[in-house]
């Protein structure tokens, strides 16, 4: 009986010695520096507010947090990679609409509602329309109405061929009986270099805070709900076009991140969110901040998903 009862014990042991490597890795987590990949070339609004905010997540975790930049396909590239990378906690993405979006308006090799871990929801862009500030149009409706004389003739610049913002161009520009010359870009950084430069007549994506404060561009109107309080500017909707663009970002893993070590990521980037200069860079570029846990992401992310497959068979949209 004796024996038998050291045995087990032995056995029990065994086990639990067994299961201590894996234990111990998720307690010791994070024992080496995390990539964050931002999916759009450097010099764009992301930058700052991203590293804003993995400066101050990296305080939290005791490891840095590098930055990474992975552009391609309008932003979906970089996210996209990690659909097919281990789930160790040491490799995040910044996460957003376009990503959701890509299934149904291309051929991608990834299920953005499979394929991710996500692990928090920090903020949301703002999509403005902008011209440079010596352009001759003063708003929307001059804008609209002299696109309407010259179709297909005004640039209008976006980053991304199957973001939404160029979508919503689209729509608008259908609404008001004409339409633009869509001119997709890498990213925000590029896109208000040709603003500026004059070659490029319109440009409607986030990213505008830091270019119309330092006067370089004009911002014509919004296509938030509401208009912003800091800008004397219409909503796109109070013209008289029932277009309204929401769209969150936040921040996903490979899919099967433990979630001992998904709870440690969200906490430290949750309280990353309160650092006075991240809220200051949301303020910069016209982010509002929206936190939300990993739970709510994904189902925001379902729900997403659902949305923008009826958006697009509504608007007669043909996939790439």
């Amino acid at each position: 009986m004796t024996a038998r009862i050291s045995r087990r014990r032995a056995l029990v042991a065994l086990a639990a010695t067994a299961a201590l490597p894996g234990l111990a890795a998720v307690e010791a987590y994070p024992s080496k520096p995390i990539t964050l990949v931002l999916p759009f070339p450097a010099g764009g609004s992301f930058d700052p507010i991203f590293r804003a905010l993995a400066n101050a997540a990296a305080q939290d975790l005791g490891q840095p947090v590098v930055l990474m930049h992975k552009p391609g396909a309008g932003g979906v590239v970089g996210t996209a990679s990690l659909a097919t990378q281990e789930a160790d906690g040491y490799t995040l993405a910044v996460m957003h609409n376009s990503v959701i979006r890509a299934p149904l308006v291309q051929k991608v090799s990834f299920d953005p509602l499979r394929d991710f871990s996500y692990v928090i929801g920090l903020a949301g862009l703002v999509t403005g329309i902008t011209v440079a500030a010596d352009a001759p149009w003063k708003t929307l409706p001059e804008l609209l109405a002299d696109a309407k004389q010259r179709p297909g003739v005004i640039s209008w610049g976006n980053v991304g061929a199957i973001s939404i913002n160029r979508i919503m161009a689209e729509q608008l520009a259908k609404a008001a009986g004409t339409r633009f010359n869509v001119v997709p870009f890498k990213g925000g950084g590029e896109s208000f270099q040709a603003l500026i430069g004059g070659h490029l007549d319109v440009y409607g994506d986030p990213g505008f805070g830091a270019q119309v404060k330092g006067g370089k561009v004009r911002l014509l109107a919004t296509f938030t709900e509401q208009r912003l309080k800091k800008y004397d500017v219409p909503t796109v909707k109070e013209l008289g076009y029932d277009i309204v663009i929401q769209s969150p970002v936040g921040l996903v893993a490979p899919k099967n991140l433990d979630p001992k070590i998904a709870q440690r990521l969200h906490d430290a980037f949750r309280k990353a969110a309160a650092d006075p200069e991240y809220l200051q860079q949301l303020d910069m570029f016209d982010m509002q901040p929206g936190l939300m846990t990993g739970e709510a992401y994904a189902a925001y992310a379902r729900e997403q998903f659902a949305r923008e497959r009826k958006m697009l068979a509504e608007i007669g949209f043909k996939p790439q």
